[in-house]
C-alpha cells in the first residue's frame, strides 16, 4: 500500500510546487525586464530632451548635435547599448556605433514606428533566459506638438537573462529543499498511517494460522485505525471464546459419552452370548459401537490438538521418522506393502510427540490405501529453512476436487466409504502440526497414488 500511497502523494506535492514556481519565475523574468526598460525609457527621455532643440541650422544647434553624438558615443562606451537619433525619413541626427542604421523591418523597426506615432515602448515582448534577443526601446523627439525624430535604444540582454536565471536557481533551490521536505514528511505520514495497518495485518495471519492469542497494540497511528484495532481485538477475543467453547463442548461431549458407549457394548458382549455364534446382526451391532468409540476417540484427539500448544525442540526428523518407518513396517507387510525410508539426520523444530502422531496418521494412510504388493516410500529431506518428510504411496490416489478436500473433518472419499477410518486422522495431523509452525500439503503422485508432505520449520521460534 505504501508503494502506491507514497508515489501519489509526491506527484501532489510536486504539482502544488510548480503551481507555485512557475508564476514565481515568470514573475521574476518580468521583473528583472522590467527594471531594463524603466532605465532605457529614462536614458532616451534624456537623449530626446537633447535632440529636441536641435536643429539643421549652423552655429549653436550644431553644438547641441555635437553634445548629443558625444553623449550618445559615451553611452555605447560604457554600457555597450547602441543608441540613435533619427529623423522621420528614416536618417540619423546621431548615433554610436556608426554603423548603426534602421533595418527596414524586425523589432527595432517596429518600434521607431510605434514611436512616431508618440508612444513610448512602455511593453516590449518579454526575453527568457534561453533567448539571445536584443531588447529596444524607443521614444519620440517632440518639438512645437510634432514629432521629428525618435530615439532609439538596442540593447544586449545577456545580463538581464543572467539575472533572470540566478532567480531561477534561487527558486529551483527552494523548491527542491521543499519538496525534499514534503518528501520526508510523505514518508513520516505514510509510516504513521500505515504501520498500524501492517500490525493489524500481521496479526491477522498470525490468527489465520491458528496463533489465536495473537492481538493488534493499538498504540499509534491515527483515531480510526486505533479504533479498529480496538474493535479487532475484541472480535478475536469473541471468536477465541466461541472456539473455546466449541472445543471444550466437543472434548466434554467425547469424555462424557465414552462411558454409556462402553458399558452398551459391554452388555452387547454380554448379550451375544445368549445367542447362536456367528450371529450377523450381533456382529454388525459390535462393528458399530466399535466405529462409534473410534469416532469419539479421535474428536477427542482433535480437541486436544486444537487447544494444546506445541513443546517445541531441536529434533532429529531423520531418527524419528526412521522410527515410524519401523514401526509400521510389520503392519505393512501384514497387508502385503513394501515400507520403505530415506531417512538422512537432519534438525528441525518440532515437537517430537505431536510430529509422531501426524506421520503416523499419514503412513497408516497410505499403508491403508495401498494395494498389495505396491510400495510406500517415505523421505526426509532439507531446504534452507524448512525440513520436509515426504510420504509417496501408489494407490488409487484421489482427483483434483478431492484433493481440495482432503484434511476437512469426517470426510472420506466416496470410493473408500468401505475402508476403516473416522475421517478425523488427517485433520489431527494437521492441527498437530500447526500447533508448532508446520503445515501439511497434498498432491498427485504419477502414474498413480498420493504424495502427502510435511514441513516442519528448521528456525527457532520467535518470542
Amino acid at each position: 500500500m505504501r508503494t502506491r500511497l507514497l508515489p501519489l502523494l509526491i506527484v501532489l506535492m510536486a504539482a502544488v510546487l510548480l503551481a507555485l514556481g512557475i508564476p514565481l519565475a515568470g514573475s521574476v523574468a518580468a521583473a528583472q525586464q522590467q527594471t531594463v526598460v524603466v532605465d532605457r525609457i529614462d536614458d532616451t527621455a534624456r537623449f530626446a530632451a537633447l535632440a529636441q532643440f536641435v536643429t539643421d541650422t549652423p552655429g549653436e544647434a550644431n553644438g547641441r548635435k555635437e553634445t548629443l553624438a558625444s553623449e550618445l558615443a559615451s553611452y555605447h562606451d560604457v554600457y555597450g547599448i547602441r543608441a540613435g537619433v533619427f529623423y522621420r525619413n528614416r536618417i540619423s541626427m546621431a548615433k554610436a556605433p556608426a554603423g548603426f542604421v534602421l533595418p527596414e523591418a524586425g523589432e527595432v523597426r517596429d518600434a521607431f514606428d510605434e514611436a512616431l506615432l508618440s508612444r513610448r515602448s512602455h511593453d516590449p515582448r518579454q526575453v527568457w533566459p534561453w533567448q539571445r534577443n536584443r531588447l529596444v526601446v524607443a521614444s519620440p523627439v517632440i518639438r512645437d506638438g510634432d514629432v521629428v525624430a525618435v530615439v532609439v535604444t538596442d540593447s544586449p540582454t545577456g545580463q538581464m537573462r543572467s539575472r533572470t536565471l540566478h532567480g531561477w536557481l534561487i527558486i529551483g533551490t527552494g523548491e527542491t529543499a521543499a519538496m525534499l521536505l514534503a518528501v520526508g514528511a510523505a514518508l513520516r505520514l505514510t509510516g504513521w498511517v500505515l504501520r498500524p495497518v501492517r500490525v493489524l495485518d500481521a496479526t491477522t495471519h498470525d490468527i489465520a494460522t491458528g496463533r489465536l492469542k495473537s492481538r493488534v497494540a493499538a498504540a499509534g497511528g491515527p483515531p480510526e485505525l486505533r479504533r479498529l484495532a480496538r474493535s479487532f481485538n475484541e472480535m478475536a477475543d469473541n471468536v477465541e471464546d466461541v472456539l473455546e467453547q466449541q472445543r471444550a463442548f466437543v472434548a466434554d461431549a467425547s469424555h462424557q459419552l465414552r462411558n454409556p458407549l462402553a458399558a452398551l457394548l459391554l452388555r452387547i458382549e454380554l448379550l451375544a452370548f445368549e445367542l447362536p455364534e456367528g450371529n450377523q446382526e450381533i456382529a454388525s451391532v459390535q462393528a458399530e459401537g466399535k466405529r462409534l468409540a473410534q469416532v469419539l476417540d479421535d474428536l477427542l484427539d482433535l480437541a486436544l490438538a486444537e487447544h494444546t500448544e506445541a513443546d517445541l525442540r531441536v529434533t532429529d526428523i531423520g531418527a524419528l521418522t526412521a522410527e515410524r518407518v519401523a514401526a509400521w513396517t510389520p503392519t505393512a507387510e501384514a497387508k502385503g506393502v513394501r515400507l520403505v525410508g530415506d531417512c538422512p539426520p537432519t534438525t528441525a523444530w518440532a515437537d517430537p510427540v505431536t510430529l509422531s502422531s501426524a506421520l503416523d496418521a499419514v503412513i497408516d494412510n497410505a499403508v491403508k490405501f495401498t494395494p498389495k504388493d505396491e510400495i510406500v516410500e517415505v523421505t526426509v529431506a532439507s531446504d534452507g529453512d524448512t525440513s520436509t518428510v515426504v510420504v509417496t504411496d501408489n494407490g488409487p490416489g484421489l482427483t483434483d476436487e478431492e484433493l481440495a478436500r482432503i484434511g476437512d473433518r469426517f470426510w472420506r472419499s466416496g470410493r473408500h466409504q468401505n475402508v476403516k477410518g473416522s475421517g478425523l486422522g488427517l485433520s489431527i495431523s494437521r492441527a498437530l502440526l500447526a500447533a508448532g509452525g508446520g503445515s501439511i500439503a497434498y498432491d498427485h503422485h504419477e502414474p498413480h497414488g498420493l504424495t502427502v508432505t510435511v514441513t516442519v520449520p528448521r528456525s527457532g521460534p520467535v518470542a
